[in-house]
């Protein structure tokens, strides 16, 4: 007898297809083709007017269009459209004079041909049509409030275009014209309309019957320009014309593509629960499932799926007063580790993950006076952890990072500023016992370091590991590299193995798509690394203990969830029974 088929659960309110119907038609959601076609007709058929009759526009139609122009995409959901609706004549009077007066302005600033041309073009719409309709966008609410505004401002404008754009296809299809005037001076209009502060105006809609029904736009009529044709104005993948910036080093990793990810998904949404019910675990273990899908074997998983990497480094700028324990500590953190008696070997045990303990050896330099890694060894220690991440990854799924390192605070504070351009006071924290006095020296090596290795223009990830680096995180970020390549999942540990991984997302693009931020720890620079990462951890424990103890506590939270989500129940299709019943 084969498992329990569950009837799946069906909300009640949003979405209540399945995955397995999405998949069955992708096109489903499509409106008909005559739809199609006179969405396409309405589209192509729009155009900019300026002349009307004076015949009234019936309220129901007006209402339509203005909905239409309300149910326009906005940044955040904020809607920040306005509709202010003009039909008093001394009103439409005064707001045309200040169009004229624009445009005898800028007609003035054009050569002579290009000025007879302007004053060519006809803007009494504003004067005929029966109603104006001014747009305005409240830009009141700070950026940061709202929904994808703090990486683009300007969001809640474009917004408003947008709603502009509705009001135009559906102005269109009731059989009204619309002209789009922009030549006044903005903060006129917007007295004229007594519009507050922190509310500006994307000028004036002339809106009415037409009095043309023009075959082209106006202005290629008038011999302004033409339509360029669309293979002119889409280019694949980035910009093609001649002054491009260069482009991103290649990544010859193959990351999950979409086909994985949306198995992963559909898989999901075949639960007796309800998708993204495991929250942020849940999107960890997505990333987990689709590199596994990628791995060339396909048999079950290992007993073990787990490793924990556990690389010791020695640092010389310990010599400048920048740790609260002597140096030989690493050493003996290394020699209990070997031993399976260290707090990271022992978080490993306990999360039934297997242990792989290297030493890296000795920098060469103290960052200040000298680089950390010397000649060529910066890429030869990446590429010994990019074998070793890479053998490790073929009898495990997930690669937990951990380090031993005293010092390496410091180096990893200063490699994250290098890389990340951020100053010694961003990057810089107590570390492991250190007082006030210890981080005022800290703060003072790291940027007599970022000095050093800026005017020697050591900003490439290797070049920076070099500079200022150190041995354990040139090898932590090859075997992330090394991981990604076998098909693993790399979870990071704290400030020094995130360090690492930016170093390795430098060198290799694809690797973003295998880490899983494992814990934020208390170092100033962690978040930072992890924000550049676009990873938000599963943890956040506050540890100190590095060693990988985090990665090993979330590794073992990741493989649980990975459990949990094969072992629940599948349901079938809506409103079956199940299969054994």
């Amino acid at each position: 007898m084969g498992p329990t088929t569950w009837n799946r659960p069906v909300p009640l309110i949003g979405d209540r297809t399945s995955a397995a119907e999405r998949a069955e038609d992708v096109a489903a959601w499509a409106f008909p083709e005559p739809a199609r076609q006179a969405f396409h007709d309405v589209v192509a058929a729009r155009r900019d007017i300026r002349r009307y009759r004076p015949d009234a526009v019936d309220p129901e139609v007006l209402q339509r269009v203005l909905a239409a122009a309300h149910a326009a995409p906005s940044v955040g959901h904020s809607q920040p459209w306005r509709f202010v609706v003009v039909s008093e004549p001394t009103t439409r009077e005064r707001a045309a004079r200040m169009a004229d007066e624009q445009r005898l302005r800028q007609a003035a600033q054009l050569e002579p041909d290009a000025a007879r041309r302007l004053l060519d073009l006809q803007l009494e719409g504003i004067r005929e049509a029966p109603l104006g309709v001014v747009v305005a966008c409240d830009r009141r609410t700070p950026a940061a409030g709202v929904l994808g505004r703090a990486t683009f401002p300007d969001a809640d404008l474009w917004s408003c275009a947008c709603a502009i754009q509705n009001l135009w296809l559906a102005a269109r299809a009731e059989g009204l014209g619309v002209g789009w005037v922009t030549l006044f001076d903005p903060a006129d209009l917007e007295r004229l309309l007594g519009l507050p502060d922190g509310v500006v105006t994307l000028g004036w809609l002339c809106l009415g019957w037409p009095d043309e029904r023009p075959p082209a736009p106006g202005l290629e009529r008038a011999g302004w320009s033409r339509r360029q044709p669309v293979a002119d104005v889409v280019m694949a993948e980035r910009w093609t014309e001649a002054d491009a910036t260069p482009a991103p080093p290649p990544s010859h990793l193959r990351a999950p593509g979409r086909t994985e990810v949306v198995d992963v998904r559909d898989h999901a949404d075949a639960m007796l629960t309800p998708p993204g019910s495991l929250g942020l675990l849940d999107r960890a273990v997505d990333r987990l499932e689709a590199t596994v899908r990628l791995r060339a074997d396909s048999g079950p998983p290992p007993e073990r799926p787990g490793v924990l990497l556990l690389v010791a480094g020695r640092h010389p700028v310990t010599a400048l007063g920048v740790s609260a324990y002597a140096a030989t500590v690493t050493d003996d953190v290394l020699a209990a580790s070997l031993a399976g008696e260290s707090a990271g070997a022992v978080a490993a045990a306990a999360a039934h993950l297997d242990l792989e303990v290297q030493d890296a050896g000795t920098a060469t330099g103290d960052l200040v006076h000298a680089d950390a890694l010397a000649g060529d060894a910066a890429a030869r220690l990446v590429d010994h952890g990019r074998a070793l991440g890479e053998q490790l990854a073929r009898d495990h799924v997930v690669l937990a990072l951990g380090e031993v390192g005293v010092g390496n605070t410091t180096v990893a504070a200063a490699l994250a500023a290098l890389l990340l351009d951020l100053r010694p006071d961003d990057v810089v924290g107590l570390g492991s016992g250190a007082d006030s006095a210890m981080l005022d020296r800290k703060r003072e090596v790291v940027g007599r370091a970022l000095d050093r290795a800026r005017a020697a223009g050591s900003t490439g990830p290797l070049d920076a590991l070099a500079a200022v680096g150190g041995p354990e995180l040139a090898v932590l970020a090859g075997a992330v590299i090394g991981a990604a390549e076998g098909g693993a999942v790399t979870v990071l540990d704290g400030l020094a193995t995130s360090v690492a991984a930016v170093v390795a997302t430098r060198l290799e693009p694809g690797v973003s798509a295998y880490l899983v931020a494992g814990q934020r720890s208390r170092e100033r620079a962690h978040a930072r690394v992890l924000e550049h990462l676009g990873l938000e951890p599963l943890l956040d424990l506050r540890l100190r203990a590095g060693e990988g103890v985090g990665a090993a506590l979330a590794s073992a939270t990741l493989l649980s969830g990975w459990e949990l989500r094969r072992g629940i129940g599948r349901t079938g299709a809506v409103g079956t029974t199940p299969a054994n019943s």
